[in-house]
């Protein structure tokens, strides 16, 4: 999972947006409709206006109907099939010829139920389907509410056939297919011939935006809402369903709703039920145990050379059970699904731990290192997985004594529980600033309203609040009380801090290494130790110098002018005041960004990411309905990645709209990796699918327990399946769609890189698939998507305004993004001195009986910080979360940004002349980058992206030469 900073401190995009996230999250509110009219103010005739008749000509009712998809544009403007205003709920009804009263009032009671449903569940306009029952209209007919739709129409005809006599008019039209059809027999679809020229009429044609290279934006057709596109098809694509997908206006359904029988989440067919997991969860564990026994007992050249897909597949079916039951504990809204997850994740789990102290598969996996008639016969990427696995056992001491194993296994599960206690009992010394409310004079009015109490206004000391007053107080005095206290910890809070740290360097030691930071920079990692870390950070120190000294010297003048104090010295307590000044002169002079989000729609950016990554790597989104039970909220859609020529690359499931209970931070989850599955596993499932529990179509569907799979020239792979989770909100006028800020277009952008990583590097081996590469390699794409999300080419693309089509207007960003990086010397440095004091906590002093982490703290500020240093009694370091998660490699943040700079100017131009949406550029990024997941030394992949040989070596050197290039955006100063 790639998570975004969290809000203890400032994270490493934009730390000023925590104040304006805080107060979206609170601002959100519940839709409410209109109720539905109660069943006694409905006429007995079943017509809700109780008033119009339909005319003679048309109350003939053919002998047999049935529910039958409709074009929904025409229903909208049939005199008879009219759908009722409003939300699309009305129901129309007639009284059959020839027949007595109890006809009308059966139909009647039936659609009332159906028209109560509806009324409830409050359907949106989708881009899918209406329906006709008989001559009522249904438009549109929710996907949950259709097997209930189709079981009343069906009980309706039976009662209906016996006591009508009347024959069809001219307005039935054709048979209607077999797949429609509810029982045996011919039945006919009811329509008018309006809807009939409804449908062969040329839709209307509105603009879209299609840019050329250079960034203009031509018109083009923009289809009415059809059937899903055709995933084989080639060329240019319609994705007009895909928008409408996106921005149909929010729902409210009855939670698990089917008639229809569950086909498992994600499509696997073991979790139709939370009690699959369980299931789900020992089929894996019989299976791993299978192949510990075959690596176990290997002797022979060809077992040997076996091992390393048998233990990646081992990887993988413990993989399988807790990367899926980790995801669905923290996303599913049910708590039985929630309580299943968390069930087998736990057993596997437990089971993951044990193998890993495990000798006997360490050392096979040594003798299969040590012949040369082995490791001829691997590839490259066999070798790179060989070499990650024996790290792996490496890190867990398979190689101690008993005794020394058993102090490791305890060790490592009090750091957990230390971790968690740090994390989850973080508070500050001083919990709330209270003082008389004129000293905070200039505290935003609407803010200032709420805290004060009589005379007092109280501030709790972390959070939004204090945030907002350090920025807008103009006492002084007031901003030294609030930051002060802000910046210290509770002696709780160090304590857990300093015992996490010191347990996790006593680990390191009886590991083998000199410190955690040399343990955890050994694997995975690009920079392969601390002083390679420190001289990255100290040449990127050294070229955002100037920057930052000329933002002090600004602040400084502009305190110095404010107070007509030419002596005056700019204090901890000041900059967040003074920045403040400049961004808000600077506000002042642009537009609103109320206006910028009208041209941002969810639908909107969606369909322009899909046209981005089609110019670019030749890859689009092709939306798919979903089976029953395939997803675990109805707002979640389902996308599949198809390729140029109709390949399915991968699925991707988007949750991205705010829900009570889920987790505010955005996210990318990796459900199910690429990897290759060979024939003995088709062979396996073939036997397993004689139990019958759960029930497969085929062997290959088996292999992958359901989900998908794709087989292109005799090689059969799982396909990465992927959950992107955000928490935009809906628009609560339901009229319109649901519009993003920029910084969430920002934050969609970046998520988006992760899965495009994880979409293109389909490797055969899992443990090296997608974002399963060097930690401080894997923001490199999320980060280089957020260039893109500022380039006027790709915005081109598709940012048109909601209501009248006018193309964004690129000045709105490029304020936005001045506004934002006006102080960017001073955010950079700030994260250098965060990544520094992570390594200093991960050094090996760390073990000294008198290691202080206040004292280190200011220490690093003193010899490294070219602004105001924090007074000695504060100790901040209690509120540096990502210490818990990030250990000693917090760096890698500041080092992709840097890296997707360079990227961004070397391989893309800076975007000059449309080289942003240029497939050569794609191209390079795709195949010498982006497609060798972790199967390749990131190195010698940055080096032949950037076609700089210096980079090759991986060593300090090439660390400092990248630290050097700093973190510069100056295409928008110019």
């Amino acid at each position: 999972m790639m998570e975004r900073p969290g809000l203890w401190e400032k994270g490493p995009r934009r730390a000023q947006k925590q104040t304006r996230a805080h107060a979206l999250h609170h601002q959100r509110k519940i839709t409410s409709r209109p109720a539905a009219r109660p069943l006694w103010q409905l006429p007995a005739t079943g017509r809700p206006n109780g008033r119009r008749r339909i005319p003679p000509a048309v109350t003939a009712r053919p002998k047999n109907w049935v529910v039958e998809p409709c074009n929904p544009n025409a229903a909208r403007h049939c005199p008879v099939e009219r759908v009722a205003e409003g939300a699309g709920r009305g129901f129309r009804s007639w009284t059959p010829q020839n027949s007595d009263s109890a006809i009308p009032i059966r139909r009647t009671v039936v659609l009332l139920v159906l028209h109560l449903l509806c009324a409830a569940y409050n359907p949106p306009v989708s881009p899918f389907t209406s329906y006709v029952i008989g001559r009522s209209t249904v438009s549109p007919v929710p996907q949950t509410l259709r097997p209930a739709v189709c079981f009343i129409a069906a009980t309706l005809d039976t009662s209906l056939q016996a006591r009508s006599h009347t024959t069809p008019s001219s307005h039935v039209l054709g048979r209607a297919g077999a797949s429609a059809m509810l029982n045996s027999g011919a039945r006919r679809i009811w329509v008018c011939t309006r809807c009939v020229r409804r449908v062969t009429k040329p839709a209307r044609q509105q603009r879209r935006c299609e840019s050329t290279a250079a960034g203009a934006a031509a018109a083009e057709q923009r289809r009415a809402p059809s059937p899903l596109v055709d995933s084989s098809a080639s060329g240019r694509h319609d994705d007009t369903v895909l928008r409408d997908l996106f921005d149909a206006p929010s729902t409210r359904t009855f939670a698990g709703f089917s008639l229809k029988k569950s086909q498992g989440l994600f499509k696997n067919r073991y979790l139709t039920s939370p009690d699959g997991f369980l299931l789900f969860a020992q089929r894996n564990l019989e299976k791993a145990t299978k192949i510990v026994h075959r690596v176990l007992g290997a002797s022979t050249t060809q077992e040997y050379q076996a091992i390393v897909r048998d233990l990646d597949r081992l990887s993988d079916l413990l993989c399988r059970v807790l990367d899926l039951s980790d995801f669905v504990r923290m996303t599913h809204p049910d708590s039985r699904f929630q309580q299943a997850a968390a069930g087998a994740w736990s057993m596997v789990y437990q089971y993951m731990n044990q193998l890993n102290t495990m000798t006997g598969l360490n050392d096979q996996l040594g003798e299969a290192l040590s012949r040369p008639e082995v490791t001829s016969a691997w590839s490259e990427e066999e070798k790179t997985v060989a070499e990650l696995l024996k790290l792996d056992f490496m890190k867990s001491a398979v190689n101690l004594p008993k005794k020394a194993r058993d102090r490791f296994v305890d060790l490592s599960s009090r750091i957990s529980d230390v971790g968690s206690a740090f994390i989850q009992n973080m508070e500050p010394e001083k919990k709330q600033v209270t003082l008389p409310s004129h000293r905070f004079y200039g505290l935003y009015p609407g803010l200032a309203a709420t805290l004060k109490v009589r005379s007092q206004i109280s501030i709790a000391t972390t959070g939004s609040e204090a945030a907002a007053a350090l920025q807008s107080v103009y006492d002084e005095e007031t901003r030294k009380d609030i930051y002060m206290a802000q910046r210290k910890a509770s002696r709780e809070t160090i304590t857990n801090l300093e015992t996490m740290l010191k347990l996790r360097s006593e680990l390191a030691g009886l590991a083998g290494f000199e410190s955690h930071g040399h343990m955890a920079l050994k694997d995975r990692m690009m920079a392969k130790s601390p002083a390679s870390v420190m001289q990255f950070l100290l040449a990127l120190r050294n070229h955002n110098a100037p920057m930052i000294q000329q933002e002090l010297l600004e602040l400084t003048d502009k305190k110095r002018e404010r107070l007509a104090m030419p002596e005056a010295e700019l204090q901890p307590w000041d900059r967040d005041f003074y920045m403040e000044k400049f961004r808000a002169e600077m506000r002042s002079r642009v537009r609103h960004e109320d206006q910028l989000t009208a041209f941002f729609s969810v639908g909107t950016v969606m369909q322009g990411l899909s046209r981005l990554f089609d110019r670019l790597y030749g890859v689009r989104f092709v939306p798919r309905e979903t089976l029953p039970g395939e997803t675990w909220h109805q707002d979640v859609k389902r996308l599949d990645v198809v390729s140029d020529d109709g390949e399915q690359l991968a699925v991707l499931y988007c949750d991205l709209f705010y829900r009570p209970q889920k987790s505010p931070n955005p996210a990318h989850f990796t459900v199910r990796c690429s990897r290759e599955i060979l024939a003995g596993e088709v062979e396996e499932a073939t036997e397993d699918m004689v139990s019958g529990m759960p029930v497969f179509d085929s062997a290959e569907q088996a292999a992958n327990d359901g989900m998908e799979t794709s087989s292109r020239n005799g090689q059969l792979k799982q396909l990465p399946t992927i959950a992107l989770v955000c928490d935009f909100p809906k628009n609560d006028n339901a009229r319109e769609p649901a519009f993003l800020s920029y910084y969430s277009v920002e934050t969609l952008f970046h998520e988006m890189g992760h899965a495009i990583h994880s979409i293109l590097a389909r490797t055969s081996f899992q443990n090296v698939s997608g974002t399963r590469c060097a930690t401080d390699f894997a923001e490199l794409p999320s980060t280089l998507m957020e260039h893109f999300a500022a380039d006027p080419t790709v915005l081109s693309l598709f940012a048109r305004h909601w209501k009248t089509d006018r193309p964004l207007p690129f000045d709105l960003v490029r304020e936005r993004i001045k506004v934002s990086k006006r102080f960017e010397g001073i955010d950079t440095e700030h994260q250098i001195l965060l990544a520094m004091i992570d390594q200093a906590y991960h050094a090996p002093d760390v073990a000294s009986p008198d290691f202080d982490s206040t004292r280190v703290f200011h220490d690093i500020h003193r010899r490294y910080a070219h602004g105001p240093r924090d007074p000695p009694e504060t100790c901040w370091q209690g509120f540096f979360g990502h210490l818990h998660s990030y250990g000693s490699t917090y760096y890698s943040y500041l080092f992709d940004r840097v890296l997707a700079e360079r990227v961004w100017r070397v391989v893309f131009g800076a975007g000059h002349g449309g080289a942003a949406i240029s497939r050569d550029n794609g191209e390079r990024l795709k195949e010498n980058l982006l497609k060798w997941g972790g199967g390749r030394d990131p190195w010698r992949c940055l080096s032949d992206t950037l076609r700089d040989d210096r980079l090759a070596p991986g060593d300090e050197e090439s660390m400092a030469l990248v630290g050097s290039w700093g973190i510069k955006d100056d295409k928008l100063r110019t």
